[in-house]
């Protein structure tokens, strides 16, 4: 015999939850809306982006698409935008696992100094340290090269960075490491074998970050980069909006070209950001 279900009691949905709801999906319309936008624009002729850039396409064109590989070299900026992020991120990487280390786990004077300078150089944005940083592009020669552009950002980001490690690494227990020392293991195998595989999240967000960071960075680009054959794919999108700047579909073909890598990155690693940013958070 069967026995006959009662029906569960569902709760009633609060007034509160539908307004959190209805803010969430407003929220998500409005950030989505203008990549959206830049899509459809790309594929219209420029006519009709200027008389119906709302609309859907009424011809659908890949002329813009032609013409920003053809008449901007693209390819080169992104090679350019690629080899300066990716040499920034290891930068980063590396040199924040290793001071995050020294100052989680050893005391030394100074360390208190030091935590300080770390989270006060959070406040200074990079509009204040440009003039210093060029003057010493110009003295060691780097202007106009990918060095001009990769040093200073690497600077700029490795405070956020060593902050964000510092408190994953605290949470991680010391007696792991003992054990180790107990076994023989010295400080470099106790980094590389214990350290490094438990702090892959907290990488992950760190190199995602320093990632997007640089890749979207016009500023420091413009300033130590003016040979238009090494420039990054932000400051060559500068130049069209100032060149091209009645072209609106080739400028909205070069806008998806540079956005849609950076929204795939997010896409496929947006769950190492969350796991990062909060690994640390109970004991940091």
């Amino acid at each position: 015999m069967y026995r006959e279900e009662k029906p569960r009691n569902r709760r009633p949905i609060k007034i509160g939850t539908i307004v959190v709801y209805f803010i969430l999906i407003f929220w998500a319309i409005t950030t989505i809306f203008p990549f959206i936008w830049v899509l459809l624009n790309s594929v219209k002729p420029s006519a009709e982006v200027l008389n119906s850039s709302f609309a859907l396409p009424k011809e659908f064109t890949w002329g813009n698409y032609e013409n920003a590989f053809s008449q901007l070299n693209v390819l080169n900026a992104y090679k350019h935008s690629l080899l300066i992020s990716c040499s920034v991120t290891i930068g980063v990487m590396i040199l924040s696992a290793f001071l995050s280390f020294a100052i989680s786990r050893y005391d030394f004077k100074g360390k208190k100094i030091l935590n300080s300078l770390l989270v006060a150089s959070l406040m200074f944005p990079v509009f204040s340290t440009i003039i210093p940083v060029f003057r010493m592009m110009v003295s060691w020669k780097l202007l106009n090269t990918n060095f001009a552009v990769i040093l200073p950002q690497i600077a700029g980001n490795l405070s956020f960075a060593t902050i964000v490690m510092i408190g994953f690494m605290n949470s991680i227990p010391i007696e792991m490491e003992e054990a180790a020392y107990m076994e023989g293991a010295n400080v470099f195998q106790v980094f590389f074998r214990i350290i490094v595989p438990l702090c892959k999240p907290s990488l992950s967000t760190v190199a995602i970050f320093s990632f997007l960071w640089s890749y979207n960075d016009l500023f420091v680009q413009k300033i130590m980069i003016d040979d238009p054959k090494r420039f990054p794919i932000s400051t060559l999108l500068e130049r069209i909006s100032s060149q091209y700047g009645t072209d609106f579909g080739l400028m909205a073909a070069s806008v998806a070209l540079i956005i849609v890598p950076v929204l795939i990155v997010y896409c496929f690693l947006q769950k190492n950001i969350i796991k990062g940013l909060t690994a640390g958070a109970v004991k940091g």
